[in-house]
């Protein structure tokens, strides 16, 4: 069976695209769509993704009127709270320790939410 590599893109509509854009590379260094092809795109580190539909009546995203969410893989989730935080943005960390990892919340300016996830042997206490 053929099978997909990988994911190669992640869209979503967005009341403000440019702004949105710039907030997540401003803050978690995804850059934006290159304006050609002659600019490289944000490339990823190999390493896992879930791939996980929720039921629909799930409150782990928040609010319920969201149909997504996006986890980004970090090398120290200490390191990208405390960016966040210098930054004023609100990040509510997991204080349980999963066999996979480390977890922590945040919600873009339209409210989407991000899980941030430290993977289990990165840098865990």
């Amino acid at each position: 069976m053929e099978r997909v590599t990988g994911i190669g893109g992640l869209f979503f509509r967005a009341r403000d695209p440019a702004a949105l854009a710039q907030w997540y590379r401003d803050h978690l260094g995804v850059t934006m769509v290159p304006s050609n092809y002659e600019e490289p795109p944000w490339q990823q580190q190999a390493g896992p993704t879930a791939f996980a539909p929720f039921p629909e009546t799930t409150d782990y995203f928040g609010d319920s009127g969201k149909a997504w969410m996006v986890n980004f893989r970090v090398a120290s989730l200490d390191a990208m709270m405390a960016q966040l935080r210098a930054a004023g943005i609100a990040v509510e960390l997991d204080a349980q320790i999963y066999p996979n990892g480390r977890f922590a919340r945040l919600y873009d300016p339209e409210g989407n939410p991000i899980e941030l996830w430290e993977p289990a042997g990165r840098n865990a206490p």
